[in-house]
C-alpha cells in the first residue's frame, strides 16, 4: 500500500496563492484570492478545502503546483508574484474555473511554502537546514521532519516526488517563479521512471553548467535537465534570441535541437512544423516548459529580462496544442511572470498568460495520442 502524502504535504506547501509568507501588506489581497480558489466564504474555511483536495491526489489527472519563487533569478525580481497574479487573472477570465477542474480531475495543491531567501538544500549550510527545519516544523513530533526539505526547489520536489507515489502518472502543472522552478518536475518525474523530452520555449538557453559558481538557476537548469535526460537531442528549445555564443555552440556542443526566433519567425508555419518533427523523433512524451519571455515583449513584458523580436502568441498556442495533440504531455509549466514589471495598459502579459495556461491545461487533459492508457514509465 503506497504512503498516504497528505500529512507531508500539508506542512510543506499552503493554500493556492499562500506560498508567499505575508504579515500585513498584501495579506488581504492573498486571503480574498484563497477564498475564491476555493469557493469558501470565511478565511477559515480555506485550510479544510486545501486538505480536502491533498485527499484527492490519488484519482487526479492533472495536479497544480505554485512556487513563487524568484530566488534563483538574476536581472529583475518580481516573479516570486507570478502564481498568485496567474491564479488572480485566470479566475477573472473565467470564473467556473475552480468547478471545471473539479470535473476534468484536475486538482491545485496550492502553493510550495517559500523562504525567500533560500533556493535549493544544497546550497544551504547545516546550521541554516537546522534552524529553518526549526522555524517551519518545530512543531512536528517524530523523526521524520528532521530531514525535511526548506528551500523552494527542495520543497516542490519532494512534493512532486510524494505526488508520484500515490499516482504514478498524474500530469504537472507548475506556475513559477523564475526559470529554476522549472528543475523540481523534471527531477521528480524522471527519479520516479519517467522519461520524456523537453520543448523549452525561451530567449535565452539557460544552458550554463554553473553560474557565479551556483549549479541550480535561471540560467542553468536547462544543461541540468539536458544532462539528466542524456543529451541526445531530447531537449528541444524555442524563441531564443540572446546569447553571447555563435547559434551552433550550444547544438555542438551541448547535443540539443534549437529553433531560434527570427527563423520561427520568418516562416511561422513551416517552422511550427519542423518543432513538432523534433519532438516526435525523440520517441518520447514531452515536458512544456513555457519561459514567458520566449513571447515577443510587445505580448509579455512583465518579465525579468523581456527580449524584442520574440514569438507571437499564435505560434505558442498553436505549438502547445500540437503537442498536447500528437505527442502528449507529461508536465508543463508557465515560469517568469513578474507582474509588476508590467510596461503595457491594459496588461498584456496577463492576458497572454491566461492564454497559454488555458490551451496548456487542455493539452495536460488530452488522452495519449494512439491510444496509451499511460506515458511511457522505465523500471
Amino acid at each position: 500500500m503506497r504512503k498516504d502524502p497528505s500529512d507531508a504535504l500539508s506542512r510543506w506547501l499552503r493554500p493556492a496563492g499562500g506560498g508567499l509568507y505575508l504579515v500585513s501588506t498584501g495579506a488581504e489581497a492573498q486571503r480574498a484570492l484563497q477564498r475564491r480558489v476555493y469557493g469558501v466564504a470565511r478565511d477559515e474555511d480555506v485550510q479544510a478545502a486545501f486538505l480536502a483536495n491533498l485527499g484527492r491526489l490519488q484519482e487526479a489527472r492533472v495536479v497544480i503546483l505554485g512556487v513563487p519563487s524568484d530566488t534563483g533569478a538574476g536581472f529583475r525580481r518580481g516573479a516570486n508574484l507570478g502564481p498568485q497574479a496567474l491564479r488572480e487573472a485566470w479566475l477573472a477570465a473565467r470564473p467556473t474555473l475552480p468547478a471545471e477542474m473539479a470535473a476534468a480531475g484536475v486538482v491545485d495543491v496550492g502553493d510550495v511554502f517559500v523562504v525567500p531567501q533560500l533556493q535549493h538544500d544544497d546550497m544551504c549550510s547545516v546550521d541554516q537546514l537546522a534552524a529553518s527545519r526549526t522555524a517551519l516544523y518545530g512543531d512536528v513530533e517524530g523523526r521524520a521532519s528532521s530531514s525535511w526539505p526548506v528551500s523552494p526547489l527542495s520543497i516542490a520536489e519532494a512534493a512532486m516526488a510524494a505526488i508520484l507515489e500515490v499516482n504514478p502518472t498524474v500530469r504537472f502543472l507548475t506556475l513559477g517563479g523564475d526559470h529554476s522552478t522549472a528543475w523540481p518536475a523534471t527531477k521528480a518525474l524522471h527519479d520516479a521512471g519517467r522519461r520524456f523530452c523537453i520543448l523549452q520555449f525561451d530567449a535565452h538557453t539557460d544552458l550554463l553548467e554553473h553560474r557565479l559558481g551556483v549549479k541550480l538557476c535561471f540560467a542553468t537548469w536547462s544543461f541540468h535537465a539536458n544532462e539528466l535526460l542524456g543529451r541526445g537531442r531530447r531537449l528541444v528549445q524555442v524563441g531564443l534570441r540572446a546569447s553571447r555564443f555563435p547559434r551552433a555552440h550550444w547544438e555542438q556542443s551541448l547535443d540539443v535541437a534549437q529553433f531560434w526566433a527570427d527563423d520561427v519567425n520568418r516562416d511561422p508555419a513551416a517552422a511550427i512544423d519542423a518543432i513538432v518533427a523534433a519532438v516526435k523523433a525523440t520517441g518520447l512524451p514531452c515536458l512544456l516548459s513555457n519561459d514567458i519571455d520566449g513571447t515577443d515583449a510587445a505580448f509579455a513584458s512583465a518579465t525579468g529580462t523581456p527580449e524584442a523580436q520574440g514569438l507571437h502568441p499564435d505560434v505558442v498556442d498553436t505549438l502547445i496544442r500540437r503537442i498536447g495533440d500528437e505527442v502528449g504531455l507529461v508536465a508543463a509549466d508557465l515560469m517568469e511572470v513578474a507582474p509588476l514589471l508590467e510596461t503595457a495598459a491594459p496588461s498584456t502579459t496577463l492576458a497572454t498568460a491566461v492564454r497559454y495556461l488555458d490551451t496548456t491545461l487542455a493539452a495536460l487533459l488530452q488522452p495519449w495520442p494512439g491510444g496509451a492508457a499511460v506515458a511511457k514509465v522505465e523500471a
